[in-house]
């Protein structure tokens, strides 16, 4: 039924003596200018609720709960392309100037993004050379594969504990010594 079948059926009421001119008025105004639905409203608690809850989580987050999530969110590659190199830097950038450990964090997983990159492209280019060879190309990307997905679980486990763990076979672009 549109608004305009409701406000005849309401003037008619109005008209019968069913209902007074003032609830005429008030049913009117209720159907040409509805309120914010309930569901709206909870709806918006329920999300002012959820950032206010993460906005806590991330503010009571420790120096060792940020270096873990450095090398875990290079994981992040895996959902969103190009993620799992951008968003342990961008931590990293922001975090650095909080502790020496983020900063050490930053590091280690920083030349380990470069080398894994460096490895990737030689790969790469000798599997142009190397087309005769498939079963070669696939050991040499699973000896790179291998490493990219365990060497970051094993530095995040370590970090949490407060440890630092440098990756081994990591060319070493950032210096450690700090």
């Amino acid at each position: 039924m549109s608004v305009a079948d409701e406000i005849a059926k309401l003037d008619a009421l109005r008209q019968s003596g069913a209902i007074t001119e003032e609830e005429y008025q008030k049913a009117k105004t209720s159907l040409l200018e509805p309120a914010e639905p309930q569901v709206l409203n909870q709806l918006g608690d329920g999300v002012s609720d959820a950032v206010e809850g993460v906005s806590k989580a991330v503010k009571s987050m420790n120096d060792n709960t940020w270096s873990a999530l450095i090398h875990f969110s290079q994981f992040c590659g895996y959902l969103v392309p190009l993620a799992g190199l951008v968003v342990p830097i961008v931590i990293w950038q922001v975090k650095k100037d909080q502790s020496k450990a983020i900063d050490l964090h930053g590091k280690i997983v920083a030349n380990w993004m470069i080398t894994v990159a460096i490895l990737a492209i030689a790969i790469g280019v000798l599997s142009l050379f190397l087309t005769k060879f498939p079963l070669l190309l696939l050991l040499s990307g699973a000896l790179v594969a291998i490493p990219a997905i365990a060497f970051p679980i094993i530095g995040g486990m370590k970090a949490n504990k407060g440890e630092a763990w440098p990756y081994p076979l990591s060319i070493r672009f950032f210096s450690l010594d700090d």
